[in-house]
């Protein structure tokens, strides 16, 4: 018995590996697709509950009432309640667990809004707010910290054109508050993330335009409310997906007068600095301008947007989910 017993571990020990869940390797650096939109859109987009919100029309024509709701888990879609008015141009948050969508065109397609539209997932239907933010802009960006919303930048040609606002949107309290303006106007959809640096958050903005496409980048430090100048984006252009995952923010094709790009960057906060052109990181399945993007689950996923920055192209309903 004394011979046999170790043996018999053996078998048992053996077999309860053989029977553990195997998890897939992940392939790190690389685009993949997914399951197309229903809708092809240039839309506004955020996370709630695990599932992505993919809001309204493209960018910089065509408004759409359409919420698409994109199950990551499933690579599946479905449709949420559609919006009261046709938008396109604003930008989406999430705030305890409440999804809002602020600011864009004007419901006529032409213009600029303040609006603030609230999405209940239960009832699947949208209601207007109670307090339009001050100054309302067109292509602009939003990005969350400390629980307020914070938006930015956009176009408005009733405040002299290109912005260098800032809001900030208290969902709790229901008010707006100024915040110190930009050093450059940032409009043309541009790169935007809120990344943790020594447990203070920053709001990183770059890729935008202020009349041309540029790659100048900025952060906002929110416990001290000063913005300073960060390092440039090596490739200069508006209208990049992009997202933080990991403490870089990541940003993907976009576009600059007629060239549409593929290329995929990522600015590093703690080292204020990009990836080195040694080390380039995979190109997009398709140059794409003007989609909607958001990082979930470590990923970044970029929806629609445009394919060609010539004028009069159509949107698309691509997915492209990068992996870093």
């Amino acid at each position: 018995m004394k011979t046999a017993f170790p043996a018999v571990l053996l078998f048992l020990f053996g077999t309860t590996l053989a029977a553990l869940p195997q998890t897939p390797a992940v392939t790190h650096n690389t685009w993949s697709p997914g399951a197309p939109m229903p809708i092809a859109a240039g839309p506004a987009v955020a996370v709630l509950k695990g599932q992505i919100y993919v809001i309204g029309g493209g960018a910089p024509t065509g408004n759409s009432a359409d919420t698409q709701i994109y199950d990551p888990a499933t690579d599946s879609w479905t449709t949420g309640g559609s919006l009261p008015v046709a938008v396109s141009g604003g930008c989406a948050a999430v705030v305890n667990n409440a999804l809002y969508y602020i600011g864009g065109s004007a419901p006529s397609g032409s213009g600029w809004t303040g609006t603030v539209w609230i999405y209940d997932a239960k009832t699947q239907s949208w209601s207007e707010g109670s307090q339009p933010m001050p100054t309302g802009g067109v292509n602009g960006w939003c990005a969350v910290a400390n629980k307020l919303i914070y938006v930015g930048g956009g176009y408005n040609a009733d405040e002299g054109g290109f912005l260098t606002t800032v809001w900030s949107y208290n969902p709790a309290t229901d008010t707006w508050a100024p915040e110190p303006p930009m050093l450059y106007p940032e409009a043309g959809r541009p790169a935007v993330g809120t990344i943790i640096l020594k447990g203070t958050p920053w709001i990183v903005v770059t890729d935008g335009s202020g009349g041309y496409p540029d790659g100048r980048n900025q952060g906002y430090d929110v416990t001290t409310n000063a913005w300073s100048w960060l390092a440039s984006d090596p490739t200069l252009r508006q209208a990049p997906c992009a997202a933080p995952i990991g403490g870089r923010l990541y940003s993907a094709g976009g576009y600059a007068y007629d060239t549409t790009f593929n290329v995929t960057e990522s600015y590093s906060l703690s080292q204020n600095a990009w990836n080195k052109p040694s080390k380039p990181l995979a190109s997009m399945l398709l140059g794409t301008n003007s989609g909607g993007s958001v990082a979930y689950k470590g990923q970044l996923y970029c929806f629609g947007g445009f394919s060609s920055s010539t004028s009069g192209s159509s949107l698309i309903n691509n997915v492209q989910i990068y992996q870093p």
